[in-house]
């Protein structure tokens, strides 16, 4: 008999195809587009949002064209508590979050992999690119064959049964490769452009976002440098985060750019760009891969963001159950509620949340 597996579906070329290879790897394959948002977003966001209606009809036919089953489930609820609701929070609380690393932790890699069991699946898939192996009795994760498109950042929360539970066809091959396979099997997906916004903000602006969604709780402050001297007035402190420069509406006579934000006085500091340089962070909610707990120093190479470089670091565990993380060069923009993620050459060791 052979093994079952959910993947899912987000109407992209890339789970397409994942999805086609393993059906020719031989599992028993069942599509699933995830309705993450209320009923207002989801029929009404700009084409090519990750559940709007034209992401579910792209997947509805792919899975026709595939021959397997394919069904939309509401998960609304859940990515609401977890993921949109989050996202809010941590902004009010003057951090600038990470939405996809929330969604990947709490929806696709637990939620998803629950409902894909109570359907009799062994496995839940997805068109991340990033490559599952064993070693030394563990499961691991390795960065893909596409460097440019790597995805392992995203997934230094996933624990040893999720990994043992999840597939992820992708990470063998080069986005081109996987955009070829589209075309040579007859999907239209295969040249559809990749989606690159928040799914939740289709629009990009977060702090529209987040003001409609409470708008009692976003109030002007003022603009400070770092002496505490009032430099004028910002619009909500949610609009802003570290190291940012354009788009602050402020006359200070010289570039300034966000060095810090203080939501306990609804205040954004602002300085030179040579204070948001450092070298040192303190990260929690840690969460290691190829062993359960970071017992001693440990070198690594360590990135702050999704979209940065690495850079050799010294990650050491302290007595609360936290890691310090001490860089060998400066950084630009550390930023309270971004993920920082570690590697060992290819090998996905871990992460956690800069406090």
């Amino acid at each position: 008999m052979n093994k079952k597996v959910v993947i899912g579906m987000s109407g992209g070329v890339d789970s397409s195809v994942a999805a086609y290879l393993l059906k020719k790897q031989g599992y028993d394959v069942i599509g699933i587009t995830m309705k993450l948002t209320p009923d207002d977003t989801f029929y009404t966001e700009k084409e090519g949002g990750c559940c709007s209606l034209s992401a579910v009809e792209d997947a509805r036919r792919v899975a026709y064209r595939l021959e397997i089953p394919f069904y939309v489930m509401n998960f609304t609820e859940v990515f609401k508590e977890k993921v949109i609701d989050y996202f809010v929070d941590e902004y009010l609380e003057g951090r600038t979050p990470n939405p996809c690393v929330a969604c990947n932790k709490y929806i696709k890699f637990d939620a998803l992999l629950k409902k894909a069991q109570t359907l009799g699946a062994d496995y839940v898939a997805t068109g991340h690119y990033c490559r599952i192996t064993k070693e030394n009795g563990r499961f691991a994760v390795v960065k893909s064959e596409d460097p440019k498109k790597d995805q392992t950042y995203m997934m230094y929360n996933m624990t040893q049964y999720q990994l043992e539970h999840t597939l992820m066809p992708c990470g063998d091959y080069k986005k081109e490769q996987i955009r070829e396979i589209a075309k040579e099997i007859g999907l239209n997906v295969f040249d559809k452009k990749d989606s690159e916004e928040i799914c939740f903000i289709p629009d990009n602006n977060h702090g529209g976002f987040i003001k409609r969604q409470c708008p009692k709780k976003i109030k002007q402050g003022n603009f400070v440098d770092e002496k505490g001297n009032i430099l004028g007035k910002h619009k909500g402190i949610v609009y802003y985060t570290i190291g940012q420069r354009k788009g602050l509406g402020l006359s200070a006579g010289k570039r300034v750019f966000v060095t810090d934000i203080r939501p306990s006085k609804n205040e954004v500091v602002v300085g030179a760009e040579e204070n948001i340089f450092g070298t040192e962070l303190v990260t929690k909610d840690n969460n290691f891969i190829p062993f359960d707990k970071l017992e001693a120093p440990m070198e690594v190479e360590a990135k702050i963001r999704y979209n940065a470089k690495l850079f050799k670091a010294v990650i050491t565990p302290t007595e609360d159950g936290k890691v310090k993380v001490k860089f060998e060069e400066k950084q630009r923009a550390i930023t309270k509620g971004q993920s920082v993620v570690f590697y060992k050459g290819d090998l996905l060791v871990g992460g956690g949340v800069i406090e």
